[in-house]
């Protein structure tokens, strides 16, 4: 019994691999950080962005999408156009994984069975979560490590641009602000409840950081039973 499931599983799985056009990729780009230290800048890429990209294309006009990205968000007031965070003189470097999911929408259909070259912009947004290391004010008034580290749930807002360069590999260049859920990420919430005290800057804002970047992506699997919606 186990080996006949085993058998129906592994057939099931080959034909939803098959079933439909599949597209994975690596996605490259930079990042830049928008809180409470740092410039405020909201398209401004400093870091080297990396990560890995999937879709399944349910439709023309609409895929489900899920990503995976590294870079360091990085806030330094010296490079803010802020007198009092340039007097302030804070600075933080903080390594994040994230991980996004969603459903990307495009303004007109991207049918790669159709032949020739096909392009379109696009939207994509979903939810995302974000594991970044935590900061605090120490008494020297330097943003210091703490020893934890935290998931940060946001929200991406994407604008992009895609097209084929051939039937099987895409392009694709995309800004995408993300809304994050916390104000820890540059510390002015200490994530420790005995160092609160030593938050600091607007805490009714959130921190925000933006990636901005290219995709390159190769298509596999037939051609799919695209559906009316």
């Amino acid at each position: 019994m186990k080996q006949l499931t085993l058998v129906l599983l592994t057939f099931l799985s080959l034909q939803f691999s098959t079933a439909q056009i599949n597209e994975f990729g690596l996605y490259l780009g930079g990042s830049n950080f928008i809180g409470d230290v740092g410039a405020t800048d909201y398209i401004a890429p400093q870091q080297l962005a990396l990560g890995a990209i999937y879709k399944w294309n349910r439709s023309p006009r609409h895929s489900y999408r899920i990503s995976l990205i590294f870079t360091e968000l990085e806030g330094i007031d010296k490079n803010s156009d802020d007198p009092s965070r340039q007097i302030r003189g804070l600075e933080f470097s903080n390594q994040i994984i994230e991980l996004s999911a969603g459903v990307e929408f495009t303004f007109f259909d991207f049918n790669l069975h159709q032949g020739g070259m096909v392009s379109t912009p696009y939207l994509y947004t979903g939810v995302s979560a974000t594991q970044h290391d935590n900061f605090y004010l120490n008494n020297a008034g330097v943003l210091e490590k703490e020893d934890t580290s935290s998931i940060a749930w946001g929200i991406p807002m994407v604008l992009g641009f895609k097209t084929s360069i051939t039937p099987e590999i895409i392009l694709a260049f995309e800004v995408g602000a993300r809304y994050t859920f916390t104000d820890e990420i540059d510390g002015s919430v200490p994530d420790a409840e005995e160092l609160a005290s030593r938050s600091f800057g607007n805490l009714n804002n959130d921190d925000w950081y933006t990636f901005t970047g290219v995709t390159l992506t190769y298509t596999f699997g037939k051609n799919p039973c695209y559906c009316g919606f």
